[in-house]
């Protein structure tokens, strides 16, 4: 993930002398509530920098300590067979006790940084998920999530002290943290409405890490969508995303300002049409379309009629008709098709999701085949598709069902 404001290294007091070496990511706004970043056992190396500097684009000052300053300090290690060897070793010499007094020594300098506003909360992965959820036992964060934590069945015995929300990630086929663990611990959480120990199907260890040989996308995105929505409810920052978006729209279909509509992004965002492949990756990629081939190929007559609108936390739903009149090509929704002057309503739906408060993506949704009959490019007789009238029953629930389905007729009168 490119990142447009990069983290520094400072200087952490340890509670008994000396000191260890922390990295340091900010907010564009250059305050936000904190969180304390729990290494795995390869160091605060490129990954655990890169998490870094994405919860940073999500609101939050975090601080990654060098845990392993004691053995060794400035470890930052790859994910070579010889690499892995040396984590081991760094593991297996690690000293729980004193790695959480780091910790706590982290969390209480965390309280006096002027870039931390308001609470501090801990994040970790594997080894740092441990670490996590013993921070939520002994350091006071006021909230914790962790992926993955290995060992957790050895400090069953400090739940009790656990008084802050609390959520975990858990991969269905990890050895290092296998299922009758994490069964372990929905036992001991029972009753718990404030922790949530989520389970993801068929996959490892790390999923999580991006681009890692267990790295499974759909998970971590999911993951990251509930970790990001226990930091909000516990601790901030609170966005209206419902406006956010209005005035990306704005900007797209009113305004027609292709720089204004980029501010309203992140630094590298990227939109993706699904019925039609269309969009783009990246600020570049995505300033292109958005310049030559979505502003000014939206006719002009374009109206959005709102529908429904579903607000989490950093993401919107919006469900809509999309009207206009074919009296241009529109590169994005009908490439290469000549205008028609043809007048289309479709249902559209738009799934939003935020990083802090600018856009991060958008996944668009439409009906193609009911695009493609309404201009009378697409022949409905015998297919299993409609035109106009997909529209008028979305705002009008009455109008026929079934019309399509041949054996709709035979189950008139069967028993119900």
């Amino acid at each position: 993930m490119k990142h447009a404001h990069p983290g520094q290294y400072i200087e952490i007091p340890a509670a008994d002398g000396g000191s260890f070496r922390a990295y340091l990511a900010v907010p564009r706004t250059g305050r936000g509530p904190g969180i304390v970043l729990c290494q795995e056992i390869f160091g605060v190396n490129a990954y655990v920098r890169e998490v870094a500097d994405l919860y940073a684009e999500e609101g939050y000052t975090v601080v990654a300590p060098d845990l392993f300053w004691r053995m060794e300090p400035g470890v930052e290690l790859g994910y070579t067979p010889e690499d892995w060897q040396r984590a081991f070793g760094f593991f297996q010499g690690f000293d729980i006790d004193r790695g959480m007094a780091d910790i706590g020594a982290t969390v209480k300098h965390m309280r006096t940084l002027p870039q931390v506003v308001g609470k501090v909360g801990a994040l970790g992965f594997c080894l740092g998920g441990k670490l996590a959820f013993l921070a939520a036992a002994r350091a006071g964060v006021d909230v914790a999530v962790g992926y993955y934590g290995v060992g957790l069945d050895a400090h069953l015995g400090e739940v009790a002290n656990i008084r802050c929300p609390l959520v975990m990630h858990c991969a269905e086929q990890d050895k290092y943290a296998p299922m009758e663990v994490v069964e372990k611990l929905k036992a001991a959480f029972a009753g718990r409405d404030d922790v949530a120990i989520h389970v993801y199907p068929g996959v490892d260890h790390a999923f999580a890490r991006t681009g890692g040989e267990h790295w499974h996308k759909p998970s971590a995105l999911m993951a990251h969508h509930r970790s990001i929505a226990a930091f909000r409810k516990a601790m901030g920052p609170h966005y209206d995303f419902s406006a956010l978006w209005d005035t990306h729209c704005m900007h797209e279909f009113g305004t027609r300002d292709v720089d204004a509509t980029m501010a309203t992004m992140v630094d590298e965002p990227y939109v993706n049409h699904i019925p039609t492949l269309t969009g783009g990756v990246g600020h570049d990629h995505l300033k292109r379309f958005y310049k030559y081939h979505f502003i000014p190929k939206t006719p002009a007559d374009t109206t959005l009629v709102p529908i429904s609108r579903t607000i989490g936390e950093g993401i919107v739903v919006d469900e809509m008709l999309f009207c206009f009149t074919h009296d241009i090509e529109i590169d994005w929704m009908l490439p290469g098709v000549p205008p028609t002057g043809k007048y289309v309503e479709i249902p559209l739906v738009a799934i939003v999701k935020f990083r802090g408060d600018k856009l991060y993506n958008e996944h668009i949704y439409w009906d193609q085949a009911s695009v493609l009959v309404q201009i009378g490019k697409l022949d409905p007789t015998g297919l299993p598709v409609a035109g106009v009238e997909t529209a008028r029953k979305l705002v009008d629930e009455t109008r026929p069902s079934n019309a399509l389905m041949a054996q709709w007729s035979t189950s008139a009168g069967l028993p119900l």
